[in-house]
């Protein structure tokens, strides 16, 4: 069993006490301020992480406006686009319109002069023919000395009623 000695535990006891003597009054200061320095370094860490978290957030914040805003700059610039694009398309409409307008104001116009050149050219045409053939039937009646004579007398008496 267990012997216990009292003179081994005095001496014990005394070494014990001597060692956390000499290590209170060597190692203690020096272990206690390493503590404290890890202390003081753990909470400068833990308080630049909070920083860089601050930051972060920040940062992310920042981030999300200028996104939102190049979102809303984006869609300004579309509307700007489209709102282009249907002037282009309307500008082009009315002109395209214009230039039909006037193709066709020409195109009346050369059709009504070439039919006013139609109709006089077939007016002198018809008078061609009614002379051609006034002057045949003159012909015809006028080819024989009796048919002069009984025509001018016609005429002289028609005059004389006249």
């Amino acid at each position: 069993m267990l012997d216990l000695n009292l003179g081994t535990v005095i001496w014990t006891s005394i070494a014990f006490l001597t060692v956390l003597f000499i290590l209170s009054k060597m190692a203690w200061k020096p272990i206690l301020n390493a503590l404290r320095e890890r202390e003081k370094s753990i909470e400068e860490a833990l308080a630049s992480a909070e920083r860089a978290r601050q930051e972060m957030e920040a940062l992310q914040a920042q981030n999300e406006a200028l996104l939102n805003e190049a979102k809303l700059e984006k869609e300004k610039i579309l509307k700007e686009a489209r709102d282009l694009k249907e002037k282009i398309i309307a500008d082009a409409k009315d002109k395209a319109i214009q230039e039909s307008n006037k193709i066709l104001a020409e195109a009346k116009a050369t059709i009504e002069k070439e039919k006013m050149a139609a109709m006089t050219e077939l007016k002198n045409q018809v008078a061609l023919l009614a002379v051609e053939v006034a002057e045949k039937i003159l012909r015809e009646e006028l080819s024989s000395q009796e048919k002069q004579k009984k025509l001018a007398t016609k005429l002289i008496e028609e005059i004389s009623m006249n």
